[in-house]
């Protein structure tokens, strides 16, 4: 059995950890009250956006435009949406697993603009090629933010550097349901509607090509907008429940140790009396 003074120290040691951890516990919580807020907010324009696009482009008919089909290149461009820091459980693991655990996803075709430094570290670790890194995004992400990574990727698109676009991050459901999610944004794929009227094909004013260089840069900046806000409210409900369940742990590692001790301390007592009762015999 372990020393009292060594249960002592260690249990001293848990508390001050279980300090640390319901404070982190606190300051993701009141992080979180307005990260899901910003992200229910935004929830219902970017789904809209989306069922409008692909509501649009399934009765265009056949494009030949530069945004629905592939490009030449073999290379795939994927952001991934993880967070600079740790203690939250599988939080940045599950988006690296998006591209790690994916057969279709080559480490020497992909290209990677990684939003937050833990996803940054594990994927060039495994030898993944770092296109851009860009950790101060996932702090305070603004749709202005968005757009300029997404004007930057359409351009490595459209001079053929990439020829497919891809985000990987954390939908948020709710605060104990999120969502690792890899998602193809270029080129743009959507679903024929089936036992609708297609005949009524959409026209556009101006042209289809002109009307689509507008709509879709838009689109994926909405798209990669509502990935970042979904996915800072997915972090700091997942390191809510983290240092949650770490502090729970220290409740009860802190009454282990203290029965311990409790018992360390009853042994420690009566060998003390059973010393002196035996000493006061021989003397006797």
């Amino acid at each position: 059995m372990a020393s009292m003074r060594d249960i002592k120290r260690r249990k001293g040691s848990i508390q001050s950890t279980q300090q640390i951890t319901k404070a982190m516990k606190l300051v993701s919580t009141v992080k979180l009250q307005r990260a899901r807020a910003g992200a229910e907010r935004s929830k219902s324009y970017f789904n809209c956006m989306f069922e409008t696009v692909n509501s649009i482009l399934s009765r265009v008919g056949y494009l030949d435009h530069k945004y629905l089909k592939p490009g030449k290149s073999s290379k795939k461009a994927v952001i991934v949406i993880t967070s600079n820091r740790g203690l939250a459980g599988g939080y940045n693991t599950n988006v690296t697993k998006l591209l790690t655990q994916n057969e279709a996803m080559a480490k020497e075709d992909v290209v990677v603009y990684a939003i937050g430094n833990k996803g940054r570290e594990v994927l060039q670790r495994k030898g993944y090629e770092m296109k851009e890194v860009l950790p101060e995004i996932v702090e305070s992400p603004t749709y202005a933010d968005a757009m300029l990574l997404t004007e930057r990727l359409l351009k490595s698109f459209e001079e053929e550097e990439i020829g497919e676009i891809y985000i990987a991050y954390t939908a948020f459901k709710n605060t104990v349901s999120h969502i690792p999610t890899l998602l193809k944004l270029l080129p743009v794929e959507y679903a024929q509607k089936e036992g609708e009227d297609n005949a009524a094909l959409m026209n556009f004013e101006p042209a289809d090509e002109e009307a689509l260089d507008l709509i879709i840069p838009k689109y994926l900046s909405s798209i990669v907008y509502g990935a970042l806000v979904e996915a800072v409210a997915s972090e700091n409900a997942a390191r809510m429940q983290a240092m949650d369940s770490a502090t729970s742990n220290a409740d009860e590692m802190i009454g282990k140790l203290s029965l311990l001790y409790n018992r360390a301390r009853q042994s420690s007592i009566t060998q003390e009396l059973t010393e002196i009762i035996a000493g006061a015999e021989a003397i006797g």
